[in-house]
């Protein structure tokens, strides 16, 4: 196996990460329309706890997608 191939499967398996990252965004909002149906009087205190969950999920999406970037395009 060549050093291209060796790098194609490295990002591939890099960019798996993805799918879990998506489906801790549906959860997260999942669960926050969930407790807003349930308690509309807390949407203010449960929105911010849920962005925040929402940027802590999209930042491993970001660190997955910079590992399989680098993995393609600077490492050699």
């Amino acid at each position: 196996m060549n050093g291209f191939a060796a790098r194609m499967i490295g990002a591939g398996l890099a960019a798996i990460a993805l799918a879990g990252v998506g489906a801790g965004i549906g959860n997260v909002f999942a669960a926050l329309v969930t407790a807003i149906g349930r308690n509309p009087g807390a949407r203010d205190q449960v929105f911010g706890i849920g962005m925040l969950g929402f940027a802590l999920t999209e930042a491993v999406a970001f660190y997955a997608l910079l590992v399989s970037i680098l993995e393609l395009f600077v490492l050699k």
